[in-house]
């Protein structure tokens, strides 16, 4: 029996981090995780920890800045050829290191009716925009019908040329891309599903079969990785995903250094580490599995390549000095 001390006690208790950061799970992900040990790099990516709750002074609720370029609900407009459509406010599951985690689930609205429709015109009354990306939120968490609806009124914008959407589902939960759903993503515009995978291990194979309907129904793939400490900040495992996804047909397209989202800093390695992963794998493996690795500026001011430089600045007299793969300084006349 509790007293009414401990049930004060207890209400006055600190949250937790899944108390704190929305904890959500698919069946396919349990069975995925069971028996693995907390510093698994599954398990680190998918399960609470209380390091979440430490948050450090420039990590912000907004960290690549949606917000000032968000001139109507659910529109995100950073560059002027291409929008962020926050069709989905919520996911299957949460990353512990989403750059959104202040901004989804509970902490976030649904996009429809008069808003979805208000975010629709921005893009169709501003001719410059040239690609959507559907993001949010996970929009493959939507239904095949709401799904269909929102890419058939996009593909219908004559100058909107491709669409691209953004989602975790094919490696969370795979079994909810049946050919059915496949096929909604084809329209008479390319349509571009960037993949959300971090270790090899996330390719089982459920996900295999998964991308295998996704390709047959002419979906271009892309893959996108987040590099994070304890989980592939190593270039055998970077290594060992992105042949594997190439393999897949999935191109892969960015490795994300993690951005400043609150209760992360226990994800995040120093840019120096990134950029020597990509110059070991640089010459390892195939240039069809090397992603660029990019940093999103803090405060809205865009994404930026930042790997390694193998160009030295050209001296006032003589050849340029250039490094190759291996690391040996070359000379390029000029």
């Amino acid at each position: 029996m509790i007293d009414a001390a401990d049930a004060a006690d207890a209400a006055d208790a600190p949250p937790t981090a899944a108390e704190r950061y929305d904890f959500r799970s698919t069946p396919y992900l349990e069975s995925l995780l069971r028996g693995r040990e907390p510093d698994d790099p599954l398990a680190r990516q998918f399960l609470p920890d209380e390091r979440e709750l430490h948050a450090l002074s420039y990590e912000t609720a907004d960290p690549i800045g949606d917000l000032p370029f968000s001139p109507v609900k659910g529109i995100v407009h950073r560059y002027p050829d291409r929008v962020l459509l926050k069709a989905a406010h919520s996911c299957p599951v949460y990353c512990r290191f989403c750059f959104r985690r202040e901004m989804i689930g509970s902490k976030g609205d649904a996009l429809q009716g008069a808003e979805l429709d208000a975010a629709i015109a921005y893009i169709a009354s501003h001719p410059d925009i040239w690609e959507v990306i559907l993001t949010g939120g996970d929009p493959l968490s939507l239904s095949r019908r709401r799904l269909a609806d929102i890419l058939d009124r996009l593909a219908a914008i004559e100058h909107v040329g491709v669409l691209r959407i953004h989602s975790r589902v094919p490696v969370i939960a795979p079994e909810t891309l049946d050919e059915s759903y496949a096929r909604t993503l084809v329209r008479s515009i390319p349509v571009y599903l960037a993949i959300h995978a971090n270790h090899p291990d996330e390719i089982t194979e459920e996900v295999v079969a998964a991308l295998a309907r996704l390709s047959a129904c002419g979906v271009v793939l892309l893959g996108q990785t987040v590099l994070l400490k304890g989980v592939n900040d190593n270039a055998a495992v970077l290594d060992a995903l992105f042949r594997k996804l190439v393999r897949l047909k999935v191109r892969p397209y960015y490795l994300h250094h993690p951005d400043l989202a609150p209760g992360t800093s226990h994800f995040r390695v120093p840019i120096e580490a990134g950029q020597e992963l990509m110059r070991s794998l640089r010459g390892r493996i195939s240039g069809l599995c090397l992603p660029t690795y990019v940093l999103d500026i803090p405060g809205g001011f865009g994404k930026v390549p930042i790997g390694p430089s193998y160009v030295g600045v050209k001296p006032a007299f003589g050849p340029r000095e250039v490094m190759d793969y291996q690391g040996i300084r070359r000379s390029y006349p000029e």
